[in-house]
């Protein structure tokens, strides 16, 4: 199973709660936003960000070409069952529950999309922040059909590792490990976790570009100013889409002439590099129809 072409190179966090900046996020070249009542929000605040978030997403497609997630309670909290009562029937891209830990919990909230009405198809995004869930990814994402990603939350989960936020994000690497894994496997997407220091622009770039090395799809993010650097990061570079382009026209070109071994550039090519190729050109080709549709919309 392949993950779709769909863009997720930055994925924006907003507080549900905060209507100004849900308003300026429909101006932001974020390819994905989550519309947060978690972390995001008080619990004394909640209720209000429930009805902020509907009032915003009553609209015709508010946030246009962006995928809209809204990260909901857990339903073991007092607020996760209203939380996805006040969004299921709206026209959200899909739902993230938070600290998930077994494929019940995502049975659990599918039920509860049923329950309020929402569609059977709702795609559910898994937050990936603790031992156990890590230690489970596999199971959580063939959980459904319809879990779409598999999302690293590491602030929760270096609470529970008592390990350290440092530079080279060593003591993550296994957990990262894991969840790309049992994303690949099932044919998910994986986003990386939130970089906290917004001071530290270095770091941030240095995040990004691991990231992208050891294969997550894209970033989530914290403040609007990362959106340009993750954008670039998990871009396939110009070169790199040249050659994938070239590699399959040589590849095709090859199989119509009957030739039983290809090579381009002194190396063999087989059909793995070929779907490789055509993933990276698919993703390329979707990422300049999000920013043509923005230039356009400007």
């Amino acid at each position: 199973m392949a993950v779709t072409a769909r863009p997720r190179r930055s994925v924006l966090y907003m507080p549900g709660s905060n209507a100004r900046a849900l308003e300026k996020a429909k101006t932001l070249p974020a390819d994905g936003l989550i519309l947060d009542f978690e972390d995001a929000v008080s619990p004394d605040a909640k209720p209000e960000a429930r009805k902020t978030v509907a009032a915003v997403l009553a609209g015709n497609k508010p946030y246009g070409r962006r995928e809209v997630i809204v990260r909901v309670n857990a339903l073991n909290t007092p607020w996760g069952v209203e939380d996805i009562q006040a969004v299921a029937q709206l026209g959200i891209d899909g739902l993230a529950i938070p600290k998930v830990e077994s494929a019940d919990t995502v049975r659990q909230v599918q039920a509860a999309v049923r329950a309020a009405g929402g569609r059977e198809d709702l795609p559910i995004w898994c937050m990936m922040e603790t031992p156990m869930g890590i230690l489970r990814a596999d199971e959580i994402a063939a959980a459904s059909p319809h879990v779409a990603g598999l999302v690293m939350g590491t602030s929760d989960l270096a609470k529970d590792l008592h390990c350290e936020h440092v530079r080279s994000r060593e003591p993550f690497l296994t957990s990262f490990g894991l969840v790309i894994l049992a994303a690949r496997a099932h044919g998910v997407a994986a986003l990386d976790g939130v970089h906290l220091d917004l001071s530290d622009d270095e770091g941030f770039a240095a995040a990004c570009l691991q990231g992208r090395q050891i294969g997550f799809d894209g970033k989530t993010l914290i403040h609007p100013k990362t959106i340009a650097v993750a954008n670039a990061t998990f871009a396939p570079a110009p070169e790199d889409v040249l050659k994938a382009r070239e590699l399959i026209a040589t590849y095709a070109e090859a199989v119509a002439q009957g030739k039983g071994v290809v090579v381009l550039d002194g190396k063999l090519i087989e059909q793995l590099h070929v779907d490789n190729a055509r993933r990276l050109v698919a993703l390329a080709e979707a990422i300049a129809a999000i920013e043509a549709d923005a230039g356009a919309s400007a």
